[in-house]
């Protein structure tokens, strides 16, 4: 098993203490405290409100992502969708691989191998990587305006990790 680096460039600011990538503002924390602020949030609201809230916030996060990162990087469409899940991959949240792509018509397909939320919960039957589908339909949509295709998309998980049968999480994009 090998080790590197991280592949991101990471700052932190002499004077506050802060960490950034690219100019936005980052926490670094271990894993196991954020998920289980996530299990304590799901435990106390129930999995599907706090799916809808995380879906929504989910979403404008990354929407605004992909808009910094299309103009920090000077790239857009497509190359700030595969820049998105290289960035999600790269910062441990699991490895996330476009199968399918189609900026124009505002459909993907993302499979999921490694995620955080599987290796924490692990084989219990229900799709646990709810927390992704929102940041699918806000990178879709940011990345399809961003070429002239504006259009309002939805994502949704048909599989994870965590299902018996399932090796990985499976995640559609589609408009609405």
């Amino acid at each position: 098993m090998g080790h590197h680096p991280p592949e991101l460039p990471i700052n932190v600011d002499d004077e506050t203490g802060v960490w950034s990538t690219d100019g936005l503002p980052m926490l670094y924390v271990p894993r196991h405290f954020f998920i289980n602020n996530h299990a304590a949030v799901e435990e106390a609201l129930g999995a599907d409100v706090y799916a809808d809230l995380l879906y929504k916030a989910g979403y404008k996060s990354a929407y605004f992502w992909c808009e910094q990162e299309g103009e920090t990087h000077g790239i857009t469409g497509a190359e700030v969708f595969d820049h998105y899940m290289k960035r999600l991959s790269q910062r441990g949240w699991g490895q996330f691989f476009i199968e399918q792509l189609d900026v124009s018509q505002g459909t993907a397909r993302v499979r999921l191998e490694n995620s955080a939320f599987v290796y924490y919960y692990g084989k219990n039957n229900r799709k646990v990587d709810y927390m992704f589908t929102g940041w699918f339909a806000g990178a879709m949509d940011q990345v399809s305006e961003s070429v002239g295709f504006p259009l309002k998309t939805q994502a949704v998980q048909l599989q994870s990790g965590s299902e018996e049968g399932c090796d990985v999480g499976v995640f559609e994009v589609k408009p609405i």
